[in-house]
């Protein structure tokens, strides 16, 4: 195995000879460092959630981008896939453990028309449904599950009205967990619905709505050895902040002057923004873009609270939208905090 150009080293290098262990747990409102998270992922200082923080860094950003294009030549699953090449901004997780349907990679797209119409002179898209099923949820999935299995679970759960469901029944049944979804009643995307059962997926569908399928599962897991996979997991908003990292990296490391993302829960739009934090404090990027979030008008509590309260406060809706995934009555599973200070 060669070294990648500009590393600083003669000897052939590891998939984990980067790998930086020092990330730890932080509650995202009071700051406190439990050794490990609650069933629940809540801390049990303020009940906020917590994120994953990596205070040490020592790796020397040339090097560690031209590794990170390295690896796509090795054939070690680790480094084919586009979440766990870029290790160094993860977790520590044993490759043992590591549960991998070789995910990421997702292309960019010029979109030269949709430029012209808009008034811009680039727009481009990255793909994020050519996922292995079909939705970014892959990406903070693999690094979830896999946290699931290095602690030993045998049942992993969430609730779901699609794309969670579909990316969590598939990393259990590769990683040999059985999964339990809860839906609400008749607010689902069946063929999302449909990826959860042929993957073995035992499914309930309850009557009530997303909040309130949240709220049994929490109380299930805090009684239960399972595993709490949606979004509140700090795990997945690791895994699905590598999307950015990935994004940059086509970009040549030149962060484009504005980002859009479709706002459900705002997992996704915390985590892209956490790493765009991240990849700027330890200069690999120079800039920070604009981050915009777009809700559905009739689910839109996050819009409804920026511009109605100022982000202070947070007022529940009746969620009424054609589009199942961000048909979510309270953001209260993961708060929107993507450009405050990670230090």
């Amino acid at each position: 195995m060669r070294a990648p150009l500009g590393a600083a080293t003669e000897a052939p290098l590891s998939i984990s000879q980067f790998t930086d262990t020092s990330a730890h747990l932080r509650c995202i409102t009071c700051g406190s460092k439990p050794a490990s998270a609650a069933q629940d992922f809540r801390c049990t200082s303020c009940g906020d959630l917590l994120e994953f923080a990596f205070p040490e860094w020592s790796h020397d950003p040339p090097a560690l981008k031209a590794l990170w294009v390295h690896r796509k030549t090795l054939l070690n699953p680790l480094a084919q896939s586009g979440v766990w090449r870029f290790r160094e901004l993860l977790p520590d997780t044993p490759e043992e453990h590591v549960i991998t349907l070789g995910e990421g990679n997702t292309p960019l797209y010029e979109l030269p028309r949709c430029a012209r119409i808009a008034g811009l002179d680039t727009l481009q898209a990255k793909h994020q449904g050519m996922n292995p099923t079909a939705s970014f949820k892959d990406t903070g999935m693999t690094v979830a599950a896999s946290s699931a299995h290095q602690q030993g679970f045998r049942w992993v759960a969430c609730a779901s009205t699609g794309n969670t469901s579909a990316s969590m029944a598939a990393y259990a049944a590769r990683g040999n967990m059985h999964s339990l979804v809860l839906i609400p009643e008749g607010k689902i995307s069946w063929g999302k619905l449909s990826q959860s059962l042929d993957y073995g997926a035992l499914t309930c569908q309850l009557r009530t709505d997303f909040d309130g399928c949240v709220r049994i599962l929490n109380e299930l897991v805090r009684q239960k050895p399972v595993y709490l996979l949606n979004s509140v997991n700090p795990y997945r908003i690791e895994g699905q902040k590598t999307a950015a990292i990935e994004l940059m990296e086509q970009l040549e490391w030149e962060p484009p002057d504005h980002i859009i993302v479709p706002g459900g829960n705002l997992g996704n739009s915390s985590a892209i923004g956490k790493a765009l934090l991240e990849m700027r404090d330890r200069k690999l990027i120079g800039r920070l873009p604009k981050l915009s979030i777009i809700q559905a008008e009739g689910a839109n509590p996050f819009y409804r609270c920026v511009k109605e309260f100022g982000g202070a406060k947070l007022e529940p809706v009746t969620a009424d939208t054609q589009a199942t995934a961000i048909r979510i009555e309270k953001r209260n599973q993961v708060p929107f905090r993507p450009f405050h200070t990670f230090s």
